[in-house]
């Protein structure tokens, strides 16, 4: 009876400090040094941490993550929040609206709204060399608009179509910005199925054009999600979810130089000629680290023929002597191999449905997001995993050492050397790591009278209150879109489970 209460205790022991938050593996001799930047998705602060998972700064905001946060050379931040959704036709609970610069100190120097019907900024930003700030944009137009197009309906109860813009912000003041540059989907269209209506083309003449009909049957038929600035070559690129692939424009022009990741959308292939599933955070790799000039991207996987997994890719931009795209003669655009790819291991579960990203560090690792898990890994280039951390900030919570973190999703994050401008005279001394401090994270974005607990990919979410409520709760997919709406009606304090639909991402309380 001794022994087994002796091994009981040892059991519980291990249980007890079993490693399921912070740093999981750390090979410092391999490691990228530096400091790793994140904004945990659904509260309002944005941490610095080094790769020994030790706090060193946080900035506070009013919004949460809406979605990717870039550290600028004074220590500042530039961050894409998400404003509640208050006004009538208001896209997506995936969105964002708002984007602010938050000093080292907390201060907010800079706030830039954008709500409909002018548009609603969303999860990307990128800090311009000129000051200004690149951001992705959703707008809408009616079914009917979009018919005029050439849309296809896909649906009839979507009453309107989104189409996006990319924009360059000039700041202006403390809580305004002008509109200095943008690229609108809307002028670089075609479609092969009315001759009798607008952009009626051939798609395989017509690289440089978008077919409206190409992608998804949803009304967010692009749904933009990572936006680059190339200054040395006056490009954009921007990752398009809809359609699997990626887009460079000429910035001078507005023209679309270049495309990949799935050249059915432009005539010039097959369904097996696509490379991208699902994709996020299409970068250029820069200069000074191995392989500068190429384009990195995280592939989701989403489906993935071969199965459901994700990769970090890695290919090279076919340029000719000049500097300039190659497109051959009826063909799509290269490369039909990658430069690099990391594959997770056969049996493995690495697979980010959603979100997530992936840089090329300077001494060649690459450090990536399992965005929806929370999950940040470090792989060397022959696929050793040198650095791994689970993030233990949730919703409502941060999890302690031993507990299963959920809620902990993250968009993407970036890591910055230890002498980056941005530290220069600063005061960095480690605060003990985030799962071992008191951190506050009340602020979520949706204050409700009870918690929910889901966990993409599952069907099940579990519903906990202390007193007795009335509860409803909404379900939403991928694209935000609304895929349903459960009631539990008045309940007694408690915890219960409920089913939601399949495909689910996020649930939420409805408030209606």
């Amino acid at each position: 009876m001794k022994l087994m209460s002796l091994i009981v205790l040892a059991a519980s022991a291990c249980l007890l400090h079993a490693q399921t938050v912070g740093v999981i593996t750390h090979d410092s001799s391999r490691t990228q040094p530096g400091y790793t930047l994140f904004s945990p998705t659904f509260t309002t602060t944005t941490y610095l941490i080094n790769t020994s998972g030790e706090l060193l700064h946080t900035w506070p905001s009013a919004y949460v993550s809406g979605f990717a946060t870039l550290l600028l050379n004074d220590g500042s931040i530039l961050r894409a929040g998400r404003r509640p959704l208050t006004k009538p036709g208001e896209i997506s609970i995936v969105g964002g609206g708002v984007v602010e610069i938050i000093e080292w100190n907390g201060n907010v120097r800079w706030t830039f709204e954008r709500s409909l019907p002018t548009g609603v900024t969303h999860h990307d930003v990128e800090a311009m060399p000129n000051g200004n700030v690149m951001l992705t944009e959703w707008y809408v137009i009616s079914k009917d608009s979009a018919r005029k197009l050439g849309r296809v309906d896909a649906s009839t109860k979507d009453t309107v179509f989104w189409l996006e813009r990319v924009i360059e912000v000039l700041p202006v003041g403390p809580d305004s910005g002008e509109v200095v540059w943008q690229w609108d989907a809307i002028d670089h269209l075609i479609q092969n199925v009315a001759p009798e209506k607008v952009n009626y083309g051939v798609l395989a003449e017509h690289p440089e054009r978008l077919d409206i009909n190409a992608g998804t049957s949803y009304p967010d038929w692009l749904h933009l999600n990572s936006v680059r600035y190339n200054a040395a070559r006056d490009e954009v690129m921007i990752s398009v979810h809809g359609t699997n692939e990626i887009l460079v424009l000429q910035r001078s022009t507005g023209e679309i130089v270049y495309r990949w990741g799935n050249p059915k959308n432009y005539g010039r292939g097959t369904v097996a000629d696509q490379k991208l599933f699902g994709q996020h955070d299409a970068r250029w790799i820069e200069s000074g680290t191995p392989g500068a000039g190429n384009i990195t991207i995280f592939n989701n996987g989403v489906r993935r023929p071969a199965g459901s997994f994700s990769t970090f890719d890695e290919i090279v931009p076919p340029l000719d002597g000049n500097g300039k795209y190659v497109l051959p003669s009826a063909k799509a655009f290269g490369p039909d191999t990658l430069a690099w790819q990391y594959k997770p291991p056969i049996g493995s579960t690495f697979y980010a449905q959603i979100v997530s990203g992936w840089t090329r560090q300077p001494n060649g690792t690459a450090l990536a997001c399992m965005g929806d898990k929370g999950i940040f890994v470090e792989v060397s280039n022959n696929g050793d995993v040198v650095w791994k951390y689970v993030s233990p900030v949730g919703r409502d919570r941060v999890f302690t050492q031993g507990q299963t973190p959920i809620g902990t999703s993250v968009f993407k994050i970036n890591r910055y050397p230890t002498n980056h401008p941005a530290f220069a005279g600063k005061s960095i001394t480690p605060q003990g790591t985030l799962e071992s401090i008191a951190l506050d994270v009340s602020n979520s974005v949706f204050p409700q009278s009870f918690s929910i607990s889901f966990v993409p990919g599952t069907t099940t979410a579990r519903v906990s209150c202390t007193t007795p409520t009335t509860i409803t709760l909404q379900a939403y997919d991928v694209l935000g879109r609304l895929l349903g709406t459960v009631s539990l009606g008045s309940v007694g304090a408690g915890t219960y489970s409920v089913e939601v639909p399949k495909g689910t991402l996020f649930v939420k309380e409805s408030k209606e």
